[in-house]
């Protein structure tokens, strides 16, 4: 999806690209890691059904200052996390997700990555998710 905009300082085209869940799981973390990277590389806002693992997050952070100095630039990455609250749901609630975590993975949270260059910051809210460009 894509929006183009032409204001003066500002960005020329805003993208955003949906990372499904299914397109991720068969992967390995150097893997994720480097789509994400590319995607991010591109001035794509990548929005990724889901949640890394706390080693792919790491692996992200790790591979992505490596980055900021070798690439033009290249200034880094913005980096979020949206996940259903489940802390006022009733027990039974909490076991059916946490089981369901344990089987197929987090996907119930949606995972918001984008240059630090065209994401100035992202503000997380329990109802809103908002992306300050810059």
């Amino acid at each position: 999806m894509s929006a183009e905009r032409n204001m003066p300082g500002k960005f020329k085209g805003l993208s955003l690209q949906v990372l499904p869940f299914s397109e991720m799981q068969g992967l390995t973390i150097a893997q994720r890691v480097k789509k994400i990277l590319n995607l991010v590389l591109g001035n794509k806002i990548v929005i990724l059904h889901g949640r890394l693992r706390p080693e792919e997050e790491a692996r992200l952070i790790e591979d992505t200052m490596a980055m900021v100095d070798h690439v033009k630039s290249f200034k880094g990455i913005e980096l979020a996390v949206i996940e259903p609250n489940l802390r006022n749901e009733g027990f039974f609630v909490r076991f059916k997700h946490n089981l369901a975590k344990k089987l197929v993975g987090d996907n119930s949270a949606l995972t918001v990555i984008g240059p630090a260059t065209v994401v100035k910051e992202i503000k997380r809210d329990p109802k809103k998710l908002e992306v300050m460009l810059g």
